[in-house]
């Protein structure tokens, strides 16, 4: 005898509801402009987005079991976590800065380790400054170049963890990230300081001897080059818009032919000059008083941050995504600036 009519229409919805059960997504850390960004991309493609923090909101990093609950059955996983590194590299910071990427990479790993239901894509957060400082030529995934010291070492050891365990059935890539540009503090900060006169090129150049950027981690190394180099303001800047970065992982995403390390990384790489100039000419700005090394230092002891964010020469070219077919929204820094600008001005930064 066949059910009432009404119990089929409700055995009906029942499985459309279970065929279009929404996919998960999974972000390590989610709080910061790209999380945020990301988020909303997740969500417009049709992801359920889950989000683990230092208090949730979906599952905190100090509740391993709750790390599990959102990964096991998620289809994409995204680690974000870390201490961000515009602060002084004092001991303290220093520690933090390594231990809160490679415990919460370790989380994720363990987690997807024990899931029933592994995810098929594990993104993870890296550095591009891991490639040596360079003025000669782009760094690409195929260099093994590395540099030396804290920064470096960070960003390997965190890539050693996102490798340590055998996980045969999720593909997993280290996404070596360079400057993003966005609506974030450190793009707005750039436009003010152009905005009062103060958007000159940052100089490097001779300072007192110190510790800070030595190695750490399971395998320190220490600095092969001298804490200072007379770049004249030609370091270079790498750098890559905040919707490019969206867009370049979601095609990472996508592309399960690509594991491994990933330079996120516009095609065209500027320097330090040139960055100057932009800013000053997008915010109609003629003068840009020049900091030297020695402005910068104690400036930026009051700032509480460290001047190698602005003095550190970054050439690093996104080859993997380019061979891959990835194409950029946002291939060239005026226009990327431009485009940034519009949107802080549009909320009135």
């Amino acid at each position: 005898m066949a059910p009432p009519r009404g119990d089929r229409q409700a055995a009906a919805r029942r499985g459309r509801r279970i065929l279009s059960k929404p996919k998960r997504a999974v972000l390590g850390g989610g709080s910061g402009f790209l999380g945020r960004a990301l988020a909303s991309a997740l969500e417009a493609d049709g992801y359920e987005v889950r989000v683990i923090g230092r208090s949730g909101p979906d599952a905190t990093w100090d509740d391993p079991a709750s790390v599990l609950r959102v990964v096991d059955g998620a289809d994409l996983v995204i680690g974000l976590a870390g201490r961000i590194v515009d602060c002084r590299y004092d001991d303290v910071n220093r520690d933090e800065i390594l231990r809160s990427r490679i415990d919460t990479t370790r989380m994720l790993g363990e987690a997807i380790a024990r899931s029933e239901h592994p995810p098929a894509v594990w993104l993870n957060s890296s550095s591009a400054t891991v490639y040596r400082y360079a003025l000669d030529r782009a760094q690409t995934e195929a260099d093994t170049d590395f540099d030396t010291g804290f920064s470096p070492d960070v960003a390997l050891a965190w890539e050693e963890e996102l490798f340590r365990l055998e996980l045969p059935k999720t593909r997993r890539v280290a996404m070596r990230i360079t400057i993003v540009l966005g609506d974030g503090p450190a793009t707005t900060m750039l436009f003010r300081l152009a905005r009062l006169g103060l958007g000159g090129p940052q100089i490097d150049g001779w300072w007192f001897p110190h510790n800070r950027y030595r190695g750490i981690g399971p395998h320190p190394t220490e600095r092969r080059r001298p804490l200072w180099v007379r770049s004249k303001g030609r370091q270079k800047f790498s750098w890559i818009h905040i919707d490019d970065l969206v867009g370049a992982i979601r095609f990472l995403r996508d592309t399960p032919t690509i594991a491994g390390p990933v330079n996120l990384s516009a095609p065209t790489q500027s320097d330090n000059r040139s960055l100057m100039a932009t800013l000053r000419r997008i915010v109609r700005m003629p003068l840009g008083i020049p900091a030297w090394r020695f402005m910068l230092e104690p400036a930026m002891w009051v700032l509480r941050t460290e001047p190698e964010l602005v003095l550190k020469s970054r050439w690093v070219a996104p080859q993997v995504l380019l061979d891959a077919g990835y194409r950029f929204t946002h291939p060239e820094l005026e226009p990327a600036l431009r485009d940034i600008h519009r949107r802080i001005s549009g909320r009135g930064a």
